[in-house]
């Protein structure tokens, strides 16, 4: 009897410590999981930073909103390389750190440049920091480059998306122009404005009303017109596409995704020679609606000469 009750202990025995080995490794194998489940879920939360591909260092910014004598505020170099930081920059001028792209907000308010009904936040050449008297002509030959897309735009009464200027080409009198004609500033008609227009992309020139004019009259804004325009045949909508725009002497070309080409090349960018110029990009918003805005994205941007 004794013999049978030790045998019957020592099974006992080995059945519990069996089944406490095998617990023990299952609730092993669950607390693995469970720190392997863990990790993944804060790999998944942490979020790469990505920064728009901008150099800042040749732009200055013109932003919706006044200074304290009226005027838009404009932020030059060096200034403009803390943007970011500013609070009066903040809300139309921002980094999107998740696209890597800087953002370009804008809606109608009572900051308006001279000659224009429109506001914008826009940036503008600066081939000298700091400086607007320093500019190129088309003999200089140019190049600019963008990545960029449509964040966000609002719609007219129609259901027609708000258009806005993306890109630009403006010219400019030299101060012995501008004395020759008698004008009281610089300003020169813009040869280029590239829109995007209800999630396409549209190009506009300016042509000359007498081909035969010559300086002084082709100086005077007046003698200039607009031309059709011009609609490439892809819609952007609201993804990202990639604007090219080459100058050189007579000829002026603006590229699409590398695949659709607007070539200007006529006696109006010949006479347009005279003129001196400097790019302009961003969101220059073309509405006065009550209550409407446009957001553009830059990733990328660069210029050469």
């Amino acid at each position: 009897m004794f013999y049978i009750r030790k045998e019957a202990l020592i099974v006992i025995l080995i059945v519990f410590l069996s089944v406490n080995a095998t617990c023990q490794t299952k609730e092993g194998s669950v607390s693995d999981s469970d720190v392997k489940t863990e990790k993944k879920r804060k790999k998944k939360k942490k979020k790469k930073v990505k920064l728009p591909e901008i150099d800042l260092s040749h732009w200055k910014v013109t932003l919706p909103v006044t200074n304290d004598k009226g005027k838009p505020v404009e932020i030059e170099p060096p200034e403009i390389f803390d943007f970011a930081k500013m609070e009066v920059a903040k809300p139309y001028m921002y980094i999107d750190s998740t696209r890597g792209a800087i953002v370009f907000h804008a809606m109608p308010t009572a900051s308006k440049t001279k000659n224009t009904k429109y506001t914008r936040s826009e940036l503008r050449e600066q081939m000298e920091p700091g400086n607007n008297n320093v500019n190129w002509t088309f003999a200089d030959g140019a190049y600019m480059k963008g990545k960029m897309a449509m964040d966000a735009s609002t719609k007219d009464a129609n259901g027609k998306y708000h258009r806005t200027i993306i890109m630009q080409i403006h010219g400019r009198l030299t101060n012995e122009q501008r004395d020759l004609i008698g004008k009281d500033d610089n300003n020169a008609p813009p040869i280029l404005k590239i829109y995007w227009d209800n999630g396409k992309v549209r190009v506009k020139t300016k042509v000359l009303k007498n081909t035969n004019a010559t300086v002084p009259e082709i100086l005077h804004e007046d003698a200039w017109g607009d031309d059709e325009g011009f609609n490439f045949e892809e819609e952007v909508g609201f993804k990202k596409f990639t604007l090219e725009v080459k100058v050189s002497e007579g000829k002026m070309v603006v590229v699409l995704n590398k695949n659709e080409y607007k070539v200007y090349e006529d006696v109006h960018m010949r006479k347009w020679g005279v003129f001196e110029n400097y790019f302009k990009a961003g969101n220059y918003f073309q509405t006065r609606d009550e209550g409407a805005f446009s957001k553009v994205r830059i990733y990328e941007l660069e210029v050469s000469h």
